[in-house]
């Protein structure tokens, strides 16, 4: 049986999925409290009603005290090899704060959903993938009471920070977007699109385990 999402717990909140996904949480009329791990108080959390806001200068400072007492676990914590610094530094962002955050609430039972990524692969020889894979492998292994892994394409949206690559990336598929007909498994997905797979999955999800790829993004109602 599903469960309601009565009350949720979310990392990565003021990023571009997380806030997406706060605001859909904060209409739903069943979600009576929105736990968001942040850095700094963020503004528009403020006018939340449902939501509050747990400050931490660094995520691995969570403890199983902050985390617990929540039906629905939601990460969309990320960053890129860019924006870390190294390697190494985004290995301890993506895997690190994404595998501590599931280890504690690993023995509650609620439904885990993280936003993982296209091509996520423990084998892949992209380092980006395999990192994903390998994050995606270690959650599976906790023999949670329900996960969901969420892997969208390009992202569109405005992101607070400036990512080149992927600006460009998002100009160039506006320009080509009207020739595409129909589905397309590449399709650059929109950040709410990917908030709202992860509510729906929430409601809905009966499995033990699930990915959702890019085309259930895109055709997810």
């Amino acid at each position: 049986m599903t469960e309601n999402i009565k009350s949720a717990i979310v990392i990565g909140a003021t990023g571009l999925v997380g806030r997406e996904l706060v605001r859909e949480l904060h209409q739903l009329a069943e979600c009576e409290r929105i736990t968001v791990a942040v850095r700094q108080e963020d503004a528009e959390y403020k006018q939340m009603s449902k939501v509050e806001q747990l400050v931490v200068s660094d995520f691995f400072m969570l403890n199983d005290e902050d985390v617990s007492g929540h039906t629905h676990a939601f990460s969309c914590l990320g960053t890129t090899i860019k924006k870390a610094g190294s390697k190494q530094a985004f290995y301890n962002t993506d895997f690190g704060i994404n595998a501590h955050f599931a280890e504690l609430v690993q023995d509650d039972v609620l439904h885990f959903l993280l936003v993982s990524a296209m091509g996520a692969a423990s084998e892949s020889i992209f380092f980006y993938n395999r990192v994903k894979g390998e994050l995606e492998d270690y959650i599976q292994s906790m023999d949670m009471n329900r996960i969901s892994f969420i892997r969208p394409s390009l992202l569109l949206g405005e992101r607070q920070e400036s990512r080149i690559l992927e600006d460009l990336s998002q100009n160039l598929f506006r320009t080509v977007e009207k020739y595409i007909l129909g589905n397309f498994k590449y399709k650059p997905v929109t950040a709410r699109q990917v908030a709202h797979t992860m509510v729906k999955a929430a409601q809905n999800q009966t499995e033990k385990y699930k990915v959702y790829d890019n085309l259930a993004i895109q055709n997810m109602p």
